[in-house]
């Protein structure tokens, strides 16, 4: 289980310039009979006269956005995306103004990799229009997703009641999305990296989500300038932040004094360097599992996979906020700057359990219908319906829809698909279908659910101890229980450990830094 962030939007610089019209004013009338100077005169100023009556002054010249004033490398970026020093994918990026004081934004991100036997690819990309002026609307999107996940085009156009969406996927008809509000999101949004530097100072703003459609609160703010050695010689890059409430992980981009963007570090792990068209677009072909696993001193015991079970592990480098103790894992210090973590699993108490439908301990973000869980769709709540039917005990029938979902979905790495719907009709995928479903159905029969990413031990082919990432299911029955539908277990056991929830790409930062030193 693996996920990349959305490309992150730059801009290029535009200018655009009207030009007023001045009108002269007609000659004064005079008593007596007119010259043929003056004839000429009249006439002149009659026809000048009759010109300002049909052409109205044309508007002054509309002042621009400093997304679009901020300097940049003309007919945008290239980037080649590394994972651990690993290439994987490239992305463009450019942004530039339109006639009629309109700006686009252009973002297309490559993802390529081998995960097991296959080899899986996405392409996203995402045309954004806005108003150029300062502080300008976004307009319109469209957001375009091809290969693995799925095929989907969204477009989304602002009008006077707000955002009007429409999806489209092969074979299907059109869908028109529950209306939105209109986005908060402005031009500057587009490059708040520039737009800072430019500025001198924190910019803020609201982005929407390509994936959720959900406005986030992003954040860039200045630090300090940093040398670097580039083609041999040494420059002096700025350096900005920024900071999405969705990602809440630290996007660090360095610049040159002429707008060119040289790097992106995503957290410690995935970095984007800028590279020619050519350079970026050749990438290797790595196996991510073994690039991204946790190698393990020595096997865990037996008594993890029981039911009630517990393991521990010492961890290293595994930072503070995620050491937070929940009914499943407990954390405790070493004086040696390590963890030692309890990872726990046991059935959720008979007297706890509640009746359907079970109200949401979190206010009903757990029983959200979304363009990926789709759980009001007529399809997933027909589906649940039949699989549980009368059934009233919420854990009850969280596990027979785990069940089904195990039973009915082949085992396939690399046949992903981003929505509930498309899941059910393939009935294919790795972890992250099995979970996205369960999920799904579990909200549509009234049982609060999330899908929980982390990691789970395994030996694979090679004989060697590991933890791979991967992502299972909790349900609030009463009280917060997880199964896990891809390994047909109505109490996810102790061998898997939760880092974050539904692809939060707060977690990125643990891959590949993340260390296991000892096993008790």
């Amino acid at each position: 289980m693996l996920s990349t962030n959305r490309p992150m939007r730059r801009t290029r610089l535009g200018l655009l310039s009207l030009l007023a019209l001045l009108t002269g004013a007609p000659a004064p009338v005079w008593a007596q009979a007119p010259s043929a100077s003056a004839l000429k005169a009249q006439a002149k100023a009659a026809a000048e006269k009759a010109q300002a009556k049909t052409k109205a002054p044309a508007p002054q010249a509309q002042e621009l956005s400093d997304a679009l004033k901020a300097p940049r490398p003309k007919g945008g970026e290239y980037f080649g995306l590394y994972l651990m020093d690993k290439k994987v994918g490239w992305f463009f990026t450019d942004l530039t103004a339109l006639p009629g004081g309109k700006a686009q934004s252009v973002n297309e991100l490559i993802f390529k990799a081998q995960v097991g036997t296959r080899v899986s690819e996405r392409v996203h990309r995402e045309v954004r229009v806005y108003e150029a002026k300062p502080g300008g609307r976004l307009l319109s999107f469209t957001v375009t997703q091809r290969g693995d996940g799925g095929d989907q085009e969204l477009v989304g156009t602002v009008t006077a009641d707000g955002l009007r969406v429409v999806r489209k996927r092969p074979g299907q008809p059109e869908e028109v999305l529950k209306p939105l509000p209109a986005p908060k999101e402005t031009v500057e949004d587009a490059d708040q990296a520039r737009v800072a530097l430019l500025r001198g100072q924190k910019v803020e703003g609201v982005t929407l989500d390509g994936s959720d459609l959900e406005g986030y609160r992003t954040v860039t703010t200045l630090e300090a300038p940093e040398e670097q050695v580039l083609g041999g010689v040494k420059v002096k890059l700025s350096r900005v932040s920024t900071l999405s409430d969705k990602e809440k992980v630290p996007v660090a981009a360095f610049l040159t004094t002429d707008g060119k963007m040289v790097r992106v570090d995503f957290g410690q792990t995935m970095q984007a360097r800028a590279e020619s068209e050519t350079v970026a677009k050749r990438m290797d072909l790595v196996e991510v599992f073994g690039l991204t696993r946790v190698v393990l001193p020595q096997p865990l015991p037996a008594k993890a996979r029981e039911v009630p079970g517990q393991v521990k592990l010492v961890m290293k480098n595994l930072p503070a906020k995620f050491q937070q103790d929940t009914y499943r894992q407990k954390y405790r210090p070493l004086p040696d700057g390590r963890v030692e973590v309890t990872l726990m699993a046991a059935p959720p108490a008979p007297k706890g359990r509640k009746p359907r439908p079970v109200a949401d301990p979190d206010g009903g973000e757990n029983l959200k219908s979304t363009l990926a869980v789709e759980s009001e769709s007529p399809a997933i709540l027909a589906q649940a319906k039949s699989i549980i039917r009368e059934e009233k005990d919420a854990y009850t029938a969280a596990r027979m829809l785990s069940a089904w979902v195990y039973s009915n979905l082949q085992k396939d790495y690399g046949a992903s698909a981003d929505r509930a719907t498309d899941v059910l009709r393939q009935k294919k995928g790795d972890c992250t279908e099995h979970s996205l479903l369960t999920v799904a159905m579990l909200r549509a029969s009234g049982i609060p659910a999330r899908r929980v990413d982390g990691v789970i031990y395994m030996v694979n082919s090679d004989g060697v101890p590991a933890l791979y990432w991967h992502e299972w299911v909790e349900a609030y029955v009463g009280e917060w229980t997880q199964l896990d539908p891809t390994f047909n277990q109505p109490v996810a056991d102790a061998t898997h450990f939760a880092v974050g929830y539904e692809g939060n790409a707060e977690i990125t930062p643990l891959i590949g830094s993340l260390q296991v030193t000892d096993v008790k």
